[in-house]
């Protein structure tokens, strides 16, 4: 089935993520790309849309996209910077602003004969971003929206099927942003809504059978979300011609490798768990330098796979868990990270000389669409909805040297905290959560006696992306019970505390 795409072109804001999920959300595809890498099929698309920017379109180093196949023959939708750059040089005037415009507004203005604005009230709030803004209209400029401090906030181009606004309509403080989104989609654009969880399923199953016929795949999983979507989709393709396998590298939470091998057991997946926690714990032995620990890791995974991809005869594919947000990483406008940001993606980064080819089913979807499609397939919603979880493991999460003594310390203080959060429902309010052993001893009184051991230290933060991220309040009773918990039945521990640093600037793991 053929669907109706948008194309985004990126100028790099920190919002422009969040324009291609509500426009998901409403059932539509859509690529983001950079404002300078326009696609050479761009009559694929129906629509386009220019996100937000951190630049100026005043500076000298504004940023020029090539409108050319585009504007006047496709409907085109543009937010904040890209509503600046019409205006800017298509004949209006855009100026410093008096006082930076950001945060929260309300529409006192509104052309409600436009169909851009269908179902929209005046008082509606948005959200602006800027310190430039529109003084005067571009040419045939025709005004459909103003706010208190914003007279120019929302335009047309007469003539043309051309749309601006000034503020973020993505952002979840824009009250009816998706309603905007969706009226200029769907009632001016004319896209179709089909893009669905279970067409994805029915597309993807159909595009794999026809890619990797009867060839074998081997996949690395991890237990997480995006691996075990991934795994399900291939099975449905290729049945037993999948062979998935999972590393136990000793750094695991507790019990862990046990527990998701038995929930594997019950989804009908071909799956061979291999323990290699001593060798892992061996190449980590006396490395206490982060990154050192890291390639480390990285190295003895990739050996650990290959002997095991080797067990299995004429196998051709290896497929990864690659999500959305990875591949607009790699193609980044801004001079973000290149292609190598996978190095440690599922299966650790594979080297050449096992020449395989990839596939990777998930590569058009963003996390929470994977969800939907895990969802979708009848995937156990107790897993969906776990938390992240480094692929480095425990290792990232013990400040210093690796040995086994505090990975045991580490691994029942962890099931502590975490059965803690499920029993007391708290786990599904949390974005990540998880225990840190830190490289420092303190004083305690234990039974009159005088101990010197363990501090640990407890984090859980909301978060949409894990690029940002606040800590949570957890309730002060629930942190008592949880201390007097791990004080008092995990050995070694005489030490409690609760990180409340948000990100950034410290980041969600402390390695």
């Amino acid at each position: 089935m053929q669907h109706d795409k948008v194309l985004i072109l990126d100028f790099g804001s920190q919002y422009t993520q969040l324009i291609a999920r509500r426009v998901r959300e409403l059932n539509i595809y859509c690529e983001i790309h950079p404002y300078n890498k326009i696609p050479a099929q761009i009559d694929s698309y129906k629509a386009v849309v220019l996100s937000g920017s951190p630049q100026s379109v005043r500076g000298d180093d504004a940023l020029h996209p090539d409108l050319s196949k585009i504007r006047t023959k496709k409907p085109l939708l543009a937010v904040c910077y890209g509503a600046q750059y019409l205006a800017h040089f298509s004949g209006g005037n855009v100026a410093p602003s008096n006082t930076r415009e950001y945060g929260r507004a309300n529409l006192s203005f509104i052309d409600n004969q436009d169909l851009f604005f269908k179902g929209v009230s005046k008082g509606s709030q948005v959200w602006m971003s800027h310190s430039d803004t529109i003084k005067i209209l571009p040419t045939n400029g025709v005004l459909l929206a103003s706010t208190h401090d914003v007279e120019n906030a929302a335009y047309k181009i007469e003539g043309e099927s051309t749309y601006a606004i000034q503020f973020h309509p993505e952002v979840y403080h824009s009250t009816d942003g998706k309603q905007i989104l969706e009226n200029f989609l769907v009632s001016i654009a004319g896209l179709k809504q089909d893009w669905t969880p279970d067409s994805f399923v029915e597309e993807t199953v159909a595009n794999l059978k026809s890619q990797l016929t009867n060839d074998k795949v081997v996949l690395g999983l991890s237990g997480g979300v995006d691996s075990t979507v991934a795994a399900i989709l291939l099975n449905k393709a290729i049945g037993k011609n999948l062979y998935c396998i999972f590393v136990n590298n000793g750094l695991l939470r507790k019990d862990e490798f046990n527990s998701v091998l038995k929930q594997y057991e019950g989804m009908g997946l071909n799956v061979k768990g291999v323990d290699a926690s001593d060798r892992f714990l061996n190449a980590l032995a006396g490395i206490d330098d982060p990154e050192k620990k890291r390639k480390a890791i990285g190295r003895v995974f990739i050996e650990v796979f290959d002997d095991e991809a080797q067990l299995i005869k004429d196998v051709k594919w290896l497929a990864q868990g690659t999500i959305y947000p990875d591949v607009i990483e790699s193609v980044s406008a801004t001079g973000g990270p290149s292609a190598t940001i996978k190095s440690h993606h599922n299966v650790g980064g594979l080297p050449d000389f096992m020449k395989l080819k990839v596939v990777e089913p998930l590569k058009a979807l963003f996390k929470d669409e994977v969800r939907r499609v895990g969802a979708s397939m009848g995937i156990n919603a107790q897993l969906l909805g776990r938390h992240p979880f480094p692929g480095p493991g425990l290792a990232i999460r013990i400040l210093g040297d690796i040995t086994a003594e505090k990975v045991r310390i580490l691994q029942e203080v962890d099931a502590i905290f975490i059965n803690g959060l499920r029993e007391w429902d708290l786990y599904d309010k949390v974005w990540q959560a998880g225990a840190m052993l830190l490289p420092v001893n303190s004083v305690g009184v234990m039974g009159d006696e005088r101990t010197y051991e363990k501090c640990v230290a407890l984090r859980a933060v909301e978060s949409t992306d894990g690029m940002t991220a606040d800590w949570v309040n957890l309730p002060y009773e629930f942190l008592q019970k949880t201390s007097n918990a791990i004080i008092n039945k995990v050995k070694g521990v005489n030490r409690v505390v609760y990180d409340i640093s948000s990100k950034p600037p410290a980041t969600i793991e402390w390695e």
